[in-house]
């Protein structure tokens, strides 16, 4: 009998790296921003594939 999972909570949490050259992000000044949210728009592109990519199998099933 197959067992169906209807709710999953997932919890993250995100922090800075520890140590390392803390300073180059300091310097950099309005810069860090806009490649921090280039990295984020690469994960959440990367996320909406992934999810879609899941919903393209369920529909194929």
């Amino acid at each position: 009998m197959p067992i169906e999972i209807r709710e999953l909570h997932i919890k993250v949490s995100v922090s800075p790296p520890q140590g390392g050259d803390t300073s180059a992000g300091a310097a950099s000044g309005g810069s860090a921003g806009s490649s921090a949210s280039g990295g984020q728009e690469a994960i959440v592109a990367a996320c909406v594939e992934k999810v879609m990519e899941i919903l393209q199998n369920k529909t194929e099933r």
